[in-house]
């Protein structure tokens, strides 16, 4: 126990100041609050911005998903259709695009979400008749009914947002 040399009150081991009357406890270095300078503040800021992960982007890459809240940016190659969607157990059916790693369970997305394609010259989206939607830059879309995409466009499956990213087709 430790004695309160302003109220002589018993205190646990270790306090720093007296439940009783808020003196601070003799043996104890004295708090100080640390200046944080701007150039400080600038780093940490700069440490837990999301940036993109630079991955090598295939030369066939005709589409990349950018998502938004851990700033990965995944690539995708070879095919004119995409399922998104996330894995979930006993599912027979899986997404080509498995967004689990992305929290896409806690963001509401379907397990079979929405499916993004190609056709000639343009690209476009259609919500799988999910659970929680898809929205394209903030207008939530018609169940199986396709909608035009274009470069730098928002999707949220759910609330999963995604920056549509297109080269040139």
């Amino acid at each position: 126990m430790i004695i309160c040399p302003n109220c002589q009150n018993k205190n646990v081991e270790g306090a720093v100041y007296c439940v009783e009357c808020g003196a601070q406890i003799d043996g104890v270095e004295t708090l100080v609050t640390k200046a944080i300078t701007d150039e400080e503040i600038d780093e940490e800021l700069r440490k837990k911005t999301p940036r993109p992960e630079t991955e090598s982007v295939p030369a066939n890459s005709w589409l990349s998903l950018h998502l938004m809240d851990s700033g990965t940016i995944l690539p995708l190659a070879s095919r004119n259709e995409f399922t998104l969607g996330r894995l979930s157990e006993g599912q027979p059916i899986m997404p080509d695009i498995d967004l689990t790693p992305y929290q896409a369970y806690a963001s509401g997305v379907s397990r079979l979400h929405a499916v993004v394609k190609r056709d000639a010259s343009h690209v476009v989206v259609m919500d799988l008749g999910s659970s929680n939607g898809t929205y394209l830059n903030g207008r939530r879309l018609n169940p199986h009914l396709e909608e035009a995409l274009n470069h730098g466009d928002i999707v949220a499956l759910g609330k999963l947002k995604i920056q549509i990213l297109l080269r040139d087709l």
